[in-house]
């Protein structure tokens, strides 16, 4: 009911002073209210103002200097898509979309499963026909085929091997014995190794089957924990995928749950004016299948009623807990009991009132872990924050430290360069000869202190190198002329 700050900005700079009196034209009765209701200014809706805001969207282009149709279209379009993302934006951890992937998927994997299996059990049961009917269950019966391989090899040392595929000793052992006495054909080591490395590919479809069983849970915990804790993870996750979301299950009646997965079935008895069905997807559940057979009908109406207000409170609460999918379950637990034995069930507005105390507590423990989880991310960022400033007060300490360390260094090694040359000159000295006759030498001027403590550039060190030269060449002439 707040008008926004550019509408508003722009009502009062386009309306005249005396604006009480102005009634303007809005295409939406609720801008109109808001309107009216922060400006004081009537508006009109409807009829001849419906047909106005038409034609100024259809000639806006012409209307506004410097707009094309180009770049009208472009706004229209970039409108429609934050619209979109608006509408689609909702909160990660309870998108229902991966559900009804998942589901979907998980569906498709028990019939692939199921083909790629009896195909394995037909191939290797020409060699050995026996172990179909010891090890029945298709994906055990895969893992010990691989294990296996030719069943001439198969021996007492392997029998360990099978107990841990098997669990059971008995069959291990039954396996052993049939694989002596087996009337299958023998088979090429060619096709031993095609039958295991199919065998391997059904093995890890299996085990990614578990693993994506596991991800239903746990999504079904996070986006419908009620649904899930009455009617089970995966009829529940049938359910959402079959109404296309939870939004769209939350607004379909009972009656429509009941029979949500049976269309065929309810357009056939209304057509040849038979007995319409009693239940679709939910004849999944336990309490169907723990009904006797004429209250089935009683019990999936009454499972249908608690499955509609379960995913509405899954939709619609900002916090879902499991509490409220307990309690149901209770009641249908109860209900089914009184159909059998006819000891009365609690009242809905006793069992609604617990699960509301106890949904509070639950909310609010949440709230807190919520609470203490936002708490240490601040800590954490405040001391990142303070960790980086630091970092950056000491950088320009350290590059100074850094400096005058690269300083002395680099004096110190040029003291060491000039002792080192004053070594080799007194080295080459010439050493005094029997007939008394000594070389005269120039002693060299010592450095002022001044001009020691001075850093010497690359072109002073390069004369002074030169000097040195110099001088030895002379000491070389004069040692040569006193030895004439």
């Amino acid at each position: 009911g707040v008008l926004h700050e550019d509408l508003r900005l722009l009502l009062d700079t386009a309306l005249p002073p005396k604006r009480k009196k102005v009634v303007l034209g809005v295409g939406d009765a609720k801008m109109g209210a808001a309107v009216l209701e922060e400006l004081g200014v009537q508006c009109q809706t409807g009829g001849v103002v419906a047909e106005l805001m038409r034609g100024i969207r259809l000639h806006f282009p012409a209307l506004v200097r410097g707009l094309t149709a180009q770049s009208a279209a472009k706004a229209q379009l970039g409108l429609g898509h934050s619209y979109s993302r608006a509408k689609v934006k909702f909160n990660v951890n309870r998108v229902d979309n991966m559900i009804i992937q998942s589901i979907s998927l998980l569906d498709q994997l028990d019939k692939d499963i199921n083909t790629f299996s009896m195909r394995v059990r037909e191939w290797y049961g020409y060699h050995f026909p026996e172990l179909i009917k010891i090890v029945p269950d298709n994906s055990m019966y895969c893992r010990v085929a691989k294990f296996i391989g030719n069943r001439r090899e198969l021996s007492q040392e392997s029998l360990e091997g099978l107990e841990e595929i098997v669990m059971d000793s008995a069959k291990a052992q039954a396996i052993l014995e049939a694989s002596r006495s087996s009337m299958g054909m023998d088979i090429s080591p060619l096709d031993l190794i095609n039958i295991e490395s199919f065998s391997r590919r059904v093995i890890s479809l299996s085990d990614y089957r578990k693993g994506l069983q596991e991800y239903l849970r746990s999504k079904m915990s996070q986006v419908a924990p009620s649904l899930s804790a009455l009617i089970g993870e995966v009829v529940g996750a049938r359910l959402i995928s079959h109404a296309g979301s939870l939004t769209n299950l939350a607004k379909y009646p009972a009656s429509t749950v009941q029979i949500l997965g049976a269309e065929k079935a309810l357009f056939r008895a209304l057509k040849t004016r038979g007995n319409t069905p009693k239940y679709g997807l939910i004849f999944h559940s336990t309490f169907i299948g723990r009904a006797a057979a004429k209250n089935k009908g009683r019990i999936s109406r009454y499972l249908a009623n608690k499955c509609t207000i379960a995913s509405r409170i899954d939709c619609f609460s900002e916090v879902p807990t499991s509490v409220f999918g307990d309690k149901l379950r209770e009641q249908v637990e109860e209900r089914l009991a009184f159909y059998e034995t006819g000891e009365p069930p609690r009242k809905n507005l006793e069992v609604m009132k617990e699960a509301v105390v106890e949904a509070s507590e639950v909310v609010a423990e949440v709230k807190r872990r919520q609470e203490k989880k936002e708490k240490k991310r601040k800590k954490r960022e405040k001391r990142r924050l303070e960790a980086l400033a630091a970092a950056a007060a000491e950088e320009p300490a350290e590059n100074s430290v850094m400096e005058t360390e690269e300083n002395d260094v680099g004096a110190k090694k040029k003291k060491k360069k000039k002792k080192q040359q004053q070594l080799e000159e007194s080295e080459a000295e010439p050493e005094p000869e029997e007939n008394g006759v000594e070389e005269e030498e120039e002693e060299e001027e010592p450095l002022p202190k001044k001009k020691r403590k001075v850093m010497v550039e690359p072109e002073q060190e390069e004369q002074e190198e030169e000097e040195e030269e110099r001088k030895k060449k002379k000491k070389k002439k004069k040692k040569a002329a006193a030895q004439d």
